[in-house]
């Protein structure tokens, strides 16, 4: 068993800056080779169409499909799985999806209109998308929990039609994701994953209806081909390994820390969990407790992995320049684990969800606080937010002029039009003033 390797900073150290910095590098999310395979796949995918996607599936899934039509699993399949579940685990579905739909209710965007001063009628309207496509992981693990964080926002914005695609290794479906999408409402799911199915969404085939959007996690594979078919569809993000980070004024619970690191190092070997305090004897209990609970978890290997390449754990001078390493970061997570975190949260200005106090799991907000766990990582909370209501939602502008209206900012157009030589438009302006007296 390899051993953990735990690294330690402290900002009071001249290497400080250099070490933090080489902590946080990430390289390319798909170098030349994977680009080049993707590409690939994506151009069959748009030449072949549901012969490129079934040979995919036998190739990536060890399934073989009888007809294009056994690539969509029939609606029923979704009941069943709801209807065989245990009711405790039904329960815990239905209690998620209902405080998941009532967060996003408040996030619903309303169309809106004022008058100015020139009689000019102004404003926006919002309207659904209407087909948005929901990309769910299959291989290493299933997430019901994804299911019902992209379907329910979809649902509440009014979109049209929510296609789900999911790998079936070896045709086996996971029945608690099958049943997350009944109780999401999802409209139609496909067995077919990988950088194929996100080509099948983006472009269409005879069989997978082309989608507006497409939304959800998935593997360096899925988040490439997300990144080539934008522009032809809209994307979510382009999500990396999970991340969070820890402020910790040393009253917590040492355990309870190591516990939240454990959560997003167990996700993946590139996932990153760091810790900050000012008590360095805190920080050393934490190192105890971690290395004192790590044997008996049973994803042990992923989380030392992750651990040893990418976690950390921080001393600094004050809970201050917590704060200020915090918004270099940007992380995905923050736990905010101080006796007063209102005095801290209003001065996080980059993180993705921003958890309050001792007793605010980051696993809370995986599954069924409400907000969604779809968040920007890699330090893209510097410019981007949680996945919600208004990413299937879209804005377009009105606008409605009067004669008297028009003429009156017909002469400010026009003005500002021939400024920029751009004739026509200036004559379309006072085109609208002839019929005036």
């Amino acid at each position: 068993m390899d051993e953990l390797s735990l690294t330690r900073l402290d900002s009071g150290a001249a290497d400080f800056e250099g070490r933090l910095a080489a902590l946080l590098a990430r390289g390319e999310a798909a170098d030349a080779r994977v680009q080049a395979q993707v590409a690939e796949i994506i151009r069959r995918v748009r030449a072949e169409g549901d012969a490129a996607l079934r040979e995919y599936t036998r190739l990536y899934d060890q399934f073989e499909t009888a007809s294009p039509k056994d690539l969509e699993l029939p609606r029923g399949e979704l009941q069943a799985a709801w209807d065989r579940l245990p009711a405790a685990t039904a329960e815990a579905l239905e209690v998620a999806a209902e405080r998941i739909r009532a967060y996003a209710e408040r996030q619903r965007l309303e169309s809106w209109s004022y008058v100015d001063a020139q009689g000019t009628r102004l404003g926006q309207q919002v309207t659904p998308l209407d087909r948005v496509g929901l990309y769910v992981p299959g291989g290493k693990a299933a997430y019901p929990s994804s299911v019902l964080m992209n379907a329910v926002p979809a649902k509440v914005a009014g979109v049209g039609e929510v296609v789900m695609v999911v790998p079936t290794p070896k045709g086996e479906t996971h029945p608690l994701v099958l049943a997350a999408a009944h109780v999401a409402g999802v409209d139609r799911v496909f067995r077919v994953g990988g950088a194929q199915a996100v080509a099948a969404l983006a472009y269409g085939t005879e069989t997978v209806p082309r989608v507006d959007k497409i939304v959800g996690p998935g593997n360096l594979y899925v988040a490439t081909a997300k990144k080539l078919v934008f522009g032809q569809v809209g994307i979510d993000m382009v999500a990396g390994p999970s991340e969070i980070a820890i402020v910790s004024d040393g009253g917590s619970d040492p355990e309870w820390l190591a516990m939240d690191l454990f959560s997003q190092a167990e996700h993946d070997e590139e996932a990153q969990a760091i810790l900050i305090s000012p008590d360095r004897g805190h920080l050393d209990a934490v190192e105890a407790a971690i290395r004192r609970l790590l044997p008996d978890m049973e994803r042990a290997a992923v989380i030392r992995a992750s651990l040893s390449g990418r976690g950390a754990l921080i001393a600094v001078r004050d809970l201050d320049q917590a704060v200020t390493i915090v918004n270099r970061i940007a992380p995905e997570h923050l736990e905010l684990a101080v006796a007063d975190p209102k005095a801290l949260v209003g001065r996080i200005r980059h993180a993705g969800a921003i958890f309050l106090g001792r007793h605010t799991a980051e696993a809370l907000g995986d599954y069924c606080a409400g907000p969604n766990h779809v968040l920007p990582t890699a330090g893209t909370a510097r410019f981007s937010s949680p996945l919600g209501v208004y990413d299937f939602q879209k804005r377009s502008s009105v606008i409605f002029c009067s004669p008297s209206s028009a003429a009156e900012l017909a002469r400010t157009a026009a003005l500002l039009a021939r400024g920029e030589g751009l004739t026509a438009h200036a004559r379309a302006a006072e085109y609208r003033l002839r019929d005036r007296p």
